[in-house]
């Protein structure tokens, strides 16, 4: 007998950006597993149970979630933001690759969210109008030498970079590291875009020059978006600044 597995992102935290086939995954779903806040944000019905869990325990709540599937339950992995962007879909699939073969016969439905990074673009303007990348600055599952790497590489190519995870109590220094890559690379004026707590009322959306950004001043919450040497500020009367990357780029740019 074999189930059903949802792997579904529930955006960043507003119920207004969970996409109408997130909630009928939800409605269709029996047990919840996930981080804790996460499904602390659904209105689950009695007879639906969650099974909560700390944030550092991906693969163990995946393996969980395949084998409860696994009984014939139509069971739901609740992961914020979008489910493939550094999140549970790729602990699903890591968990079936080394797990029991069983777990290879799961109906597995992965439904999309809206990003941190896609929720902040759009409060602020478009950052992300060219193209961009996404870098985790978190060095819990691979080096921080890659990390650097992976920096320097994109802000000298032109890319916009959003950064997941961009500090916490236990890396409280590798986002001051970053900006001191990024201001090697790019010129001061560099435009970033700083989205704090966007999915959750609102938040507050802002923006500095690369040159001023303190890490001292951001928290886990916080969505970071630094632009390319073609990013521009649109100051506008009695409205906040919009910020965008133009779509072209100079034949020598």
């Amino acid at each position: 007998m074999s189930g059903t597995l949802y792997v579904i992102g529930t955006g960043p935290g507003s119920p207004e950006q969970i996409t109408l086939e997130a909630q009928a995954a939800i409605a269709a779903s029996s047990h919840f597993f996930g981080y804790k806040p996460y499904i602390e944000r659904l209105n689950l019905t009695p007879d639906q149970v969650a099974v909560p869990s700390d944030n550092r325990e991906e693969l163990d709540r995946a393996r969980a979630a395949l084998a409860l599937a696994t009984e014939g339950n139509t069971v739901a992995m609740i992961s914020g933001g979008d489910p493939g962007v550094f999140a549970m879909a790729a602990a699903v699939c890591e968990a079936i690759d080394t797990g029991a073969p069983e777990w290879r016969g799961i109906e597995l439905i992965i439904v999309p969210g809206v990003t941190a990074m896609l929720a902040t673009a759009a409060r602020i303007g478009a950052p992300l109008g060219n193209d961009f990348c996404a870098i985790s600055l978190s060095d819990n599952l691979k080096p921080w030498a890659i990390i650097e790497k992976r920096i320097r590489a994109a802000a000298g190519a032109g890319f916009a970079i959003a950064f997941y995870n961009p500090i916490s109590k236990s890396r409280p220094w590798q986002l001051g590291k970053a900006l001191e890559i990024l201001r090697e690379v790019l010129p001061s004026e560099t435009v970033v875009s700083i989205g704090r707590g966007v999915g959750v009322h609102r938040g507050s959306i802002g923006h500095q020059a690369l040159s001023e950004v303190k890490a001292e001043t951001i928290d886990m919450s916080t969505c970071l978006i630094v632009g390319n040497a073609l990013t521009r500020v649109i100051e506008r009367p009695e409205k906040p600044d919009l910020i965008y990357t133009p779509r072209w780029v100079p034949e020598h740019g």
